[in-house]
């Protein structure tokens, strides 16, 4: 057995992909993708056709050029989200354009519209997974939309503060970004690799599995953004893991035995106080973790840019 089928019988494997073609090849159980992987796939040919009929969405329905760009980018992720469907058994997650990051009302109307694409389309919405930035204003939107019955993926998630408030708004997912953390405390402690057991993204990651099975919360936790396959096996026995395909044809060919990391068992035998966070705790708390505090800011603009381009180059090759 190689490590990916032995991960495969505890954890369930996320495809961490815009392009269809790798999420066929490695045949997981859900996908993941955001503006980033999108930008990438986007410039594509076989995934021309899913710009222009994003583009015809948005032609048809509005003569406003700001407004027109904002219906063919949800359309566009929605296309994505469609393909993507069609080759995985369970769901997808779509994101919410980052530049709302903190604006409440602006993500639950996005949302909101990417699920009724979804539904006109013939998905129900228990297969889509919204994706937002686990800011305040983030999560406070994703505990209003999952009263609505749209569940929430919360993304850019570096730091307990986040965590713990994800879980109180009883999100579905959280995915905590390993190898970003990885990435900061190389650059900040300058040091050029960390013992996989001493990453400090797989031990962000462990804390917050074990408070989570202790406090008994239902959301989930997704490790995401991994730098090495040496990551992903310290995760083993987390709820999911979102895992790019260059990672995941490393792990087929790794025949090593695989034991379990996170236990369920064993956090709730752990002794730790539960931690009620309000906005005043939770901007404390957030603001107290500068790795956190920079990751979090750094991947709202990083994607916020790629979204950028994105419009740029539909501007430039698909609306004359």
């Amino acid at each position: 057995m190689d490590r990916r089928e032995a991960l495969e019988k505890m954890t369930t494997i996320v495809a961490d992909t815009g392009e269809i073609d790798a999420i066929k090849k490695y045949r997981p159980t859900d996908a993941t993708t955001n503006p980033s992987l999108i930008l990438a796939a986007a410039t594509l040919p076989e995934y021309r056709h899913l710009i222009e009929e994003a583009v015809d969405h948005g032609k048809t329905r509005s003569k406003d050029q700001e407004e027109q760009m904002k219906l063919v980018l949800n359309k566009l992720f929605v296309n994505f989200g469609l393909e993507i469907l069609k080759v995985v058994p369970g769901r997808v997650s779509t994101e919410v354009d980052a530049r709302l990051s903190f604006d409440i009302e602006g993500s639950i109307a996005v949302a909101r519209t990417l699920i009724a694409l979804y539904e006109t389309a013939g998905i129900p919405r228990s297969r889509v997974l919204i994706k937002l930035a686990s800011t305040w204003e983030g999560i406070r939107a994703a505990e209003i939309l999952e009263k609505e019955g749209i569940h929430c993926n919360m993304t850019l998630l570096f730091s307990m503060a986040q965590a713990i408030s994800c879980a109180e708004a009883k999100a579905t997912l959280i995915s905590p970004f390993v190898g970003r953390i990885l990435d900061w405390y190389k650059k900040h402690e300058g040091r050029e690799s960390y013992p996989a057991a001493e990453d400090p993204g797989v031990l962000s990651v462990t804390e917050i599995y074990n408070y989570y099975k202790k406090m008994g919360y239902k959301t989930q936790i997704m490790g995401a953004s991994f730098r090495n396959a040496d990551e992903i096996s310290e995760l083993a026995g987390c709820d999911l893991l979102t895992i790019a395909p260059k990672l995941l044809e490393e792990l087929q060919k790794d025949v090593r035995p695989l034991s379990r990391k996170l236990d369920q068992e064993h956090a709730k035998s752990l002794k730790l106080n539960k931690i009620h966070l309000d906005e005043k705790g939770f901007r404390w708390m957030l603001n107290e973790n500068p790795m956190a505090t920079e990751k979090l800011s750094e991947g709202i603009r990083n994607f916020a840019k790629d979204i950028v381009k994105l419009e740029k180059q539909i501007k430039e090759n698909f609306i004359k």
